[in-house]
Protein backbone atom coordinates (compact mmCIF):
# COMPACT_ATOMS: atom_id res chain seq x y z
CA UNK A 1 0.00 0.00 0.00
CA UNK A 2 1.34 3.44 -0.82
CA UNK A 3 2.23 5.66 2.13
CA UNK A 4 -0.16 8.31 3.40
CA UNK A 5 0.31 11.88 2.17
CA UNK A 6 2.71 14.23 3.89
CA UNK A 7 -0.04 15.33 6.27
CA UNK A 8 0.64 11.88 7.83
CA UNK A 9 -2.09 11.32 10.42
CA UNK A 10 -5.69 11.86 9.42
CA UNK A 11 -8.08 13.08 12.10
CA UNK A 12 -11.78 12.36 11.62
CA UNK A 13 -14.80 12.81 13.80
CA UNK A 14 -17.32 9.99 13.57
CA UNK A 15 -19.41 7.59 15.59
CA UNK A 16 -19.04 4.05 16.79
CA UNK A 17 -22.04 2.84 14.78
CA UNK A 18 -21.74 -0.46 12.92
CA UNK A 19 -21.72 1.41 9.63
CA UNK A 20 -18.89 3.61 10.79
CA UNK A 21 -16.94 0.65 12.15
CA UNK A 22 -17.31 -1.12 8.80
CA UNK A 23 -15.22 1.65 7.23
CA UNK A 24 -12.24 0.96 9.52
CA UNK A 25 -9.28 0.28 7.28
CA UNK A 26 -6.04 1.26 8.90
CA UNK A 27 -3.45 -0.24 11.16
CA UNK A 28 -5.11 0.84 14.38
CA UNK A 29 -7.97 2.99 15.59
CA UNK A 30 -9.11 4.24 18.98
CA UNK A 31 -12.91 4.39 19.25
CA UNK A 32 -13.98 5.39 22.76
CA UNK A 33 -17.15 3.62 23.80
CA UNK A 34 -17.54 1.36 20.75
CA UNK A 35 -19.90 -1.48 21.42
CA UNK A 36 -21.26 0.04 24.64
CA UNK A 37 -24.20 2.25 25.62
CA UNK A 38 -22.28 5.34 24.39
CA UNK A 39 -22.28 3.93 20.84
CA UNK A 40 -23.60 7.07 19.17
CA UNK A 41 -21.27 9.50 20.91
CA UNK A 42 -18.91 11.49 18.69
CA UNK A 43 -15.31 10.44 19.13
CA UNK A 44 -11.96 11.35 17.65
CA UNK A 45 -10.68 8.54 15.45
CA UNK A 46 -6.92 8.53 14.97
CA UNK A 47 -5.76 6.72 11.89
CA UNK A 48 -2.15 5.55 11.85
CA UNK A 49 -0.47 5.89 8.45
CA UNK A 50 0.11 2.55 6.68
CA UNK A 51 3.45 0.96 7.37
CA UNK A 52 3.85 2.51 10.81
CA UNK A 53 3.29 0.60 14.02
CA UNK A 54 2.71 1.69 17.56
CA UNK A 55 5.84 1.40 19.74
CA UNK A 56 5.75 -1.54 22.17
CA UNK A 57 7.18 -1.75 25.67
CA UNK A 58 9.33 -4.75 26.58
CA UNK A 59 7.11 -7.72 27.27
CA UNK A 60 4.08 -6.19 25.58
CA UNK A 61 2.15 -8.55 23.29
CA UNK A 62 0.71 -7.43 19.94
CA UNK A 63 -2.79 -7.64 21.43
CA UNK A 64 -1.74 -5.24 24.16
CA UNK A 65 -1.03 -2.36 21.78
CA UNK A 66 -4.66 -1.27 21.96
CA UNK A 67 -4.68 -1.04 25.73
CA UNK A 68 -2.11 -0.65 28.50
CA UNK A 69 0.56 -3.16 29.38
CA UNK A 70 3.07 -3.21 32.20
CA UNK A 71 6.75 -3.53 31.32
CA UNK A 72 8.12 -7.03 31.71
CA UNK A 73 10.39 -7.81 34.62
CA UNK A 74 14.06 -8.17 33.67
CA UNK A 75 14.94 -11.76 32.95
CA UNK A 76 17.52 -13.42 35.23
CA UNK A 77 21.03 -12.86 33.92
CA UNK A 78 23.98 -10.55 34.06
CA UNK A 79 23.75 -6.96 35.24
CA UNK A 80 24.67 -5.86 31.71
CA UNK A 81 21.67 -7.68 30.24
CA UNK A 82 19.39 -6.19 32.90
CA UNK A 83 20.76 -2.72 32.20
CA UNK A 84 20.19 -3.15 28.47
CA UNK A 85 16.61 -4.20 29.20
CA UNK A 86 15.94 -1.03 31.19
CA UNK A 87 17.63 1.13 28.54
CA UNK A 88 15.30 -0.43 25.98
CA UNK A 89 12.35 0.27 28.26
CA UNK A 90 13.22 3.96 28.66
CA UNK A 91 13.90 4.35 24.93
CA UNK A 92 10.52 2.81 24.17
CA UNK A 93 8.81 5.03 26.72
CA UNK A 94 10.43 8.12 25.19
CA UNK A 95 9.24 7.04 21.73
CA UNK A 96 5.68 6.70 23.02
CA UNK A 97 5.79 10.16 24.62
CA UNK A 98 7.10 11.71 21.40
CA UNK A 99 4.48 9.89 19.33
CA UNK A 100 1.76 11.09 21.68
CA UNK A 101 2.98 14.67 21.40
CA UNK A 102 2.89 14.43 17.61
CA UNK A 103 -0.69 13.12 17.67
CA UNK A 104 -1.78 15.94 19.99
CA UNK A 105 -0.19 18.47 17.65
CA UNK A 106 -2.10 17.07 14.67
CA UNK A 107 -5.36 17.08 16.64
CA UNK A 108 -4.82 20.73 17.54
CA UNK A 109 -4.20 21.73 13.94
CA UNK A 110 -6.82 19.69 12.12
CA UNK A 111 -9.80 19.18 14.37
CA UNK A 112 -12.36 22.01 14.27
CA UNK A 113 -13.00 23.43 17.69
CA UNK A 114 -9.73 22.11 19.09
CA UNK A 115 -6.93 24.24 20.49
CA UNK A 116 -5.10 26.35 17.93
CA UNK A 117 -1.40 26.04 17.20
CA UNK A 118 0.83 28.73 15.73
CA UNK A 119 -0.18 29.65 12.19
CA UNK A 120 1.85 27.65 9.62
CA UNK A 121 4.21 29.85 7.64
CA UNK A 122 3.49 30.40 3.96
CA UNK A 123 -0.30 30.16 4.15
CA UNK A 124 -1.97 33.02 2.20
CA UNK A 125 -2.96 35.84 4.55
CA UNK A 126 -6.51 35.77 3.19
CA UNK A 127 -7.07 32.32 4.75
CA UNK A 128 -8.17 32.69 8.36
CA UNK A 129 -6.79 30.63 11.23
CA UNK A 130 -10.23 29.04 11.62
CA UNK A 131 -10.19 27.93 7.99
CA UNK A 132 -6.65 26.57 8.30
CA UNK A 133 -7.80 24.56 11.31
CA UNK A 134 -10.95 23.34 9.54
CA UNK A 135 -9.14 22.30 6.37
CA UNK A 136 -5.99 20.90 7.98
CA UNK A 137 -4.23 23.17 5.50
CA UNK A 138 -0.45 23.17 5.40
CA UNK A 139 2.33 24.09 2.98
CA UNK A 140 4.36 21.26 1.45
CA UNK A 141 7.96 21.18 0.24
CA UNK A 142 7.80 22.69 -3.22
CA UNK A 143 8.26 20.07 -5.92
CA UNK A 144 6.98 19.59 -9.45
CA UNK A 145 3.68 17.71 -9.21
CA UNK A 146 3.98 14.16 -10.62
CA UNK A 147 2.80 14.18 -14.22
CA UNK A 148 0.14 11.94 -15.74
CA UNK A 149 -2.13 11.60 -18.76
CA UNK A 150 -5.66 10.29 -18.13
CA UNK A 151 -9.13 10.59 -19.65
CA UNK A 152 -11.82 12.91 -18.28
CA UNK A 153 -15.60 12.49 -18.01
CA UNK A 154 -16.07 13.68 -21.60
CA UNK A 155 -13.66 11.12 -23.03
CA UNK A 156 -10.89 13.66 -23.64
CA UNK A 157 -7.26 12.81 -22.91
CA UNK A 158 -5.72 15.31 -20.52
CA UNK A 159 -2.15 15.69 -19.31
CA UNK A 160 -1.32 17.55 -16.13
CA UNK A 161 1.41 19.38 -18.04
CA UNK A 162 -1.26 20.82 -20.37
CA UNK A 163 -2.67 22.74 -17.39
CA UNK A 164 0.49 24.80 -16.84
CA UNK A 165 -0.38 28.46 -16.45
CA UNK A 166 -3.42 27.66 -14.30
CA UNK A 167 -3.91 26.73 -10.67
CA UNK A 168 -4.96 23.10 -10.26
CA UNK A 169 -7.04 21.93 -7.30
CA UNK A 170 -6.41 18.18 -7.42
CA UNK A 171 -8.39 15.62 -5.44
CA UNK A 172 -9.00 11.87 -5.40
CA UNK A 173 -12.56 10.54 -5.56
CA UNK A 174 -14.64 7.40 -5.93
CA UNK A 175 -17.48 7.82 -8.49
CA UNK A 176 -19.64 5.45 -6.42
CA UNK A 177 -18.83 7.08 -3.08
CA UNK A 178 -21.70 8.06 -0.78
CA UNK A 179 -19.43 9.07 2.12
CA UNK A 180 -17.13 12.11 2.02
CA UNK A 181 -16.77 12.55 -1.78
CA UNK A 182 -20.19 14.25 -2.26
CA UNK A 183 -19.29 16.70 0.53
CA UNK A 184 -15.99 17.54 -1.16
CA UNK A 185 -17.85 17.91 -4.46
CA UNK A 186 -20.15 20.54 -2.95
CA UNK A 187 -17.12 22.35 -1.55
CA UNK A 188 -15.67 22.48 -5.08
CA UNK A 189 -18.87 23.93 -6.51
CA UNK A 190 -18.92 26.56 -3.76
CA UNK A 191 -15.24 27.37 -4.36
CA UNK A 192 -15.82 27.87 -8.08
CA UNK A 193 -18.61 30.34 -7.36
CA UNK A 194 -16.51 32.17 -4.78
CA UNK A 195 -13.67 32.65 -7.27
CA UNK A 196 -15.69 34.98 -9.46
CA UNK A 197 -13.64 36.41 -12.34
CA UNK A 198 -10.56 34.41 -11.30
CA UNK A 199 -12.38 31.10 -11.90
CA UNK A 200 -11.03 31.04 -15.46
CA UNK A 201 -7.52 30.69 -14.02
CA UNK A 202 -8.36 27.65 -11.87
CA UNK A 203 -8.90 24.02 -12.86
CA UNK A 204 -10.71 21.59 -10.55
CA UNK A 205 -9.71 17.96 -11.14
CA UNK A 206 -10.13 14.61 -9.44
CA UNK A 207 -8.48 11.25 -10.07
CA UNK A 208 -10.60 8.11 -9.80
CA UNK A 209 -9.71 5.74 -6.93
CA UNK A 210 -12.23 2.99 -7.76
CA UNK A 211 -10.59 0.31 -9.86
CA UNK A 212 -13.90 -1.54 -10.22
CA UNK A 213 -15.68 1.46 -11.72
CA UNK A 214 -13.13 3.07 -14.01
CA UNK A 215 -15.25 3.71 -17.11
CA UNK A 216 -15.63 7.21 -18.51
CA UNK A 217 -19.40 6.79 -18.11
CA UNK A 218 -18.96 6.41 -14.33
CA UNK A 219 -17.04 9.70 -14.17
CA UNK A 220 -19.72 11.50 -16.19
CA UNK A 221 -22.61 10.10 -14.14
CA UNK A 222 -21.01 11.20 -10.88
CA UNK A 223 -20.11 14.63 -12.26
CA UNK A 224 -23.72 15.18 -13.31
CA UNK A 225 -25.17 13.88 -10.05
CA UNK A 226 -22.96 16.16 -7.94
CA UNK A 227 -23.39 19.18 -10.29
CA UNK A 228 -19.66 19.28 -10.93
CA UNK A 229 -20.35 19.76 -14.64
CA UNK A 230 -21.46 23.29 -13.72
CA UNK A 231 -17.73 24.02 -13.27
CA UNK A 232 -16.30 24.76 -16.76
CA UNK A 233 -12.81 23.71 -15.65
CA UNK A 234 -13.86 20.40 -14.09
CA UNK A 235 -12.15 17.11 -15.04
CA UNK A 236 -12.91 13.74 -13.41
CA UNK A 237 -10.01 11.63 -14.64
CA UNK A 238 -9.78 7.88 -15.10
CA UNK A 239 -7.85 5.33 -17.11
CA UNK A 240 -6.41 1.81 -17.02
CA UNK A 241 -5.92 0.62 -13.44
CA UNK A 242 -2.09 0.40 -13.74
CA UNK A 243 -2.04 4.06 -14.83
CA UNK A 244 -4.29 5.04 -11.93
CA UNK A 245 -2.06 3.21 -9.47
CA UNK A 246 0.96 5.18 -10.69
CA UNK A 247 -0.89 8.43 -9.98
CA UNK A 248 -1.99 7.23 -6.53
CA UNK A 249 1.60 6.29 -5.72
CA UNK A 250 2.96 9.57 -7.05
CA UNK A 251 0.67 11.58 -4.78
CA UNK A 252 0.97 9.14 -1.85
CA UNK A 253 -2.70 8.17 -1.87
CA UNK A 254 -3.45 4.89 -0.08
CA UNK A 255 -6.34 2.94 -1.62
CA UNK A 256 -8.01 -0.19 -0.23
CA UNK A 257 -10.50 -1.92 -2.52
CA UNK A 258 -11.16 -5.40 -1.14
CA UNK A 259 -14.01 -6.26 -3.55
CA UNK A 260 -16.40 -4.63 -6.06
CA UNK A 261 -19.17 -4.59 -3.44
CA UNK A 262 -17.13 -3.18 -0.54
CA UNK A 263 -16.54 0.48 0.25
CA UNK A 264 -13.43 1.94 -1.35
CA UNK A 265 -11.31 3.34 1.47
CA UNK A 266 -8.77 5.92 0.38
CA UNK A 267 -6.70 8.81 1.64
CA UNK A 268 -8.68 12.03 1.41
CA UNK A 269 -6.41 14.85 0.27
CA UNK A 270 -6.56 18.07 -1.74
CA UNK A 271 -3.41 19.25 -3.49
CA UNK A 272 -3.00 22.85 -4.60
CA UNK A 273 -0.70 23.07 -7.65
CA UNK A 274 0.54 26.46 -8.81
CA UNK A 275 0.66 27.72 -12.44
CA UNK A 276 4.28 26.52 -12.71
CA UNK A 277 3.11 22.95 -12.00
CA UNK A 278 4.49 22.80 -8.46
CA UNK A 279 2.77 21.43 -5.36
CA UNK A 280 2.28 24.22 -2.84
CA UNK A 281 -0.32 23.22 -0.25
CA UNK A 282 -2.25 20.18 0.92
CA UNK A 283 -5.56 19.98 2.78
CA UNK A 284 -7.31 17.05 4.48
CA UNK A 285 -11.09 16.83 3.92
CA UNK A 286 -13.06 15.16 6.69
CA UNK A 287 -16.64 14.65 7.79
CA UNK A 288 -18.79 13.78 10.78
CA UNK A 289 -20.86 10.60 10.82
CA UNK A 290 -24.39 10.25 12.11
CA UNK A 291 -25.40 7.18 14.13
CA UNK A 292 -26.67 5.69 10.86
CA UNK A 293 -23.17 5.94 9.42
CA UNK A 294 -24.10 8.72 6.99
CA UNK A 295 -21.48 11.43 6.48
CA UNK A 296 -22.26 15.08 6.96
CA UNK A 297 -20.80 18.49 7.70
CA UNK A 298 -22.74 21.49 9.01
CA UNK A 299 -23.66 23.79 6.13
CA UNK A 300 -21.49 26.54 7.57
CA UNK A 301 -18.40 24.32 7.48
CA UNK A 302 -19.07 23.27 3.87
CA UNK A 303 -19.31 26.94 2.90
CA UNK A 304 -16.12 27.71 4.87
CA UNK A 305 -14.33 24.92 3.04
CA UNK A 306 -15.42 26.36 -0.30
CA UNK A 307 -14.20 29.80 0.72
CA UNK A 308 -10.87 28.37 1.90
CA UNK A 309 -10.29 26.49 -1.37
CA UNK A 310 -11.12 29.64 -3.33
CA UNK A 311 -8.81 31.81 -1.22
CA UNK A 312 -5.82 29.50 -1.63
CA UNK A 313 -6.46 29.15 -5.38
CA UNK A 314 -6.90 32.92 -5.73
CA UNK A 315 -3.59 33.59 -3.99
CA UNK A 316 -1.76 31.18 -6.31
CA UNK A 317 -3.45 32.55 -9.43
CA UNK A 318 -2.28 36.14 -8.89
Amino acid sequence: MPPAPRSSTTIRTGTCSAAARSRASTAWETDAGCGGPEDDKHVIRLRQPPGRERPMLPGMREADTVGTAAPARPAPGSAGASRRGWLTFWASLAAIILAGAAVLAVVAVTHPGGPQLARPSGIPASVSDAQINLMGLSPVPVRVAPGFTLTDQDGRALSLSALRGKVVVLEFMDPHCTDICPIVSQENVDAYRDLGALAAKVVFAAVNVNQYHAAVADMLAYSREQRLITIPGWHFLTGPVPDLRKVWDGYEIAVQAPSPDADIVHTSAVYFIDPAGRERFIAAPMADHASSGASYLPAGQIAAWGQGIAQVARALAR
